[in-house]
């Protein structure tokens, strides 16, 4: 009755298409650039997750979608960028092939959300029943504003096996 592959797969595809047709994330004069990690992605839910499961499939398949509309930061190489950084201006390797940047990117938009859930069991029958709610919210860094809200809630159902003697 948890979160299984395909809640996943049909969740993150319904959140990419809503996220595609909010115009301040999809269609801004210049791309905005997101952070979308599971960073505060919040797995309050009585099933066992990785997180990295959601978000990493919803920033893959945005970016592939997106084609240049979104930028996406990758919050969590930050250590791997500066340290690649801090070699190049020290000469300890060259320069590569990219212009240099003045800093890192700063994200416009970050992704945040929770994953909630209510259990039942019925004692007669032993049917046990859970309710999941998974919340995603676009949220500007510079104001807080939640910029685009999305939900994604589906029902299980399972019974316990009977065991006769």
């Amino acid at each position: 009755i948890g979160i299984e592959s395909q809640d996943i797969i049909a969740m993150t595809d319904q959140m990419m298409r809503d996220m595609l047709s909010e115009p301040r994330l999809a269609n801004a004069a210049t791309p905005p650039q997101v952070i979308l990690d599971a960073e505060y992605f919040y797995n309050e839910g009585s099933t066992r997750l990785n997180k990295n499961s959601i978000t990493d499939r919803l920033r893959v398949s945005l970016n592939r979608v997106a084609a240049g509309r979104m930028q996406f930061v990758g919050r969590g190489y930050a250590d791997m960028v500066d340290k690649e950084r801090r070699l190049k201006r020290a000469d300890v390797v060259d320069r590569a092939t990219l212009p240099g940047a003045r800093a890192q990117k700063g994200g416009d938009y970050r992704l945040g959300g929770r994953i909630t859930s209510l259990d039942s069991r019925d004692p007669r029958t032993g049917t046990m029943q859970r309710y999941n709610q998974i919340v995603f919210e676009m949220v500007d860094l510079e104001t807080a504003e939640i910029v685009w809200s999305g939900l994604y809630e589906f029902s299980k159902a399972a019974q316990d096996d009977i065991i006769y003697r």
